[in-house]
């Protein structure tokens, strides 16, 4: 069964497929999902040793004070989490607001 669809395929000069044309709405849907990506620099860091957390927090430029601050604790107490290779799902979820990220970005 052929469904019609809103997708607009535009081929180059040598005939393959140069441009695809879609709705706006599939666009910004497709670019919110990107908010969910992770970016190369947080799993270069991972493959390096660092935690999630930890690889996240250096990727965004702040110091384990920063975060403890945005957290309403302790730097110690900061690094004691960050330091975690297993958070429970509450401080993985405060953290990544911290960071302003989604929680899911630390789960890997």
């Amino acid at each position: 069964m052929n469904m019609p669809t809103n997708i607009q395929i535009i081929n180059g000069p040598g005939g393959e497929p140069a441009f695809v044309v879609i709705p706006y709405t599939d666009y910004v849907a497709s670019r919110n999902t990107e908010k969910s990506m992770i970016p190369h620099d947080v799993i270069s860091r991972s493959v390096d040793g660092a935690t999630p957390v930890r690889a996240w927090r250096e990727h965004l430029g702040l110091t384990q004070a920063d975060v403890a601050e945005r957290l309403g604790i302790s730097q110690s107490a900061y690094a004691q989490q960050e330091s975690s290779s297993r958070l429970r799902k509450a401080s993985r979820e405060k953290i990544a607001a911290a960071l302003g990220i989604e929680a899911a970005q630390l789960d890997f």
